[in-house]
């Protein structure tokens, strides 16, 4: 199940640096970025493999999570706020503000074969 971690922040005079180091259970293969996003909603799968880490390295958006057992819901606000999400963890990206930056390490390279777009079906569902 995702979970979310506080990444070290050292504050002063000058700022704030946050660092990622030694908090992710995977090496970075891939990094990417989601801005300027309307009122769309991003997302909509799961991996066979592949690990993130997600971080609003400015303003803030929301992201459902759903292990096929659990459903959470986690609201990124702080850009030392890193959501890791584990490749079962069916996830969708929604209230983005307008001016949220969502950036995203990836444990492994973009291949089209590792996503399942299909959400868990639940017995419910059919009801």
């Amino acid at each position: 199940m995702a979970s979310l971690v506080n990444l070290k922040t050292f504050t002063d005079d000058r700022g704030n640096l946050t660092v990622i180091e030694k908090v992710l259970p995977f090496d970075i293969k891939r990094i990417f970025y989601i801005y300027g996003v309307d009122k769309s909603e991003r997302g909509g799968h799961r991996h066979h493999q592949t690990m993130q880490a997600a971080i609003c390295i400015r303003g803030k958006c929301t992201i459902y999570n759903d292990n096929g057992i659990l459903q959470n819901t986690f609201e990124l606000d702080s850009p030392d706020k890193c959501l890791l999400i584990q490749p079962e963890d069916w996830h969708s990206m929604y209230s983005f503000s307008e001016d949220a930056i969502l950036m995203v390490l990836a444990s492994e390279y973009f291949e089209a074969n590792d996503y399942i777009y299909t959400p868990y079906s639940y017995a419910y569902d059919s009801l």
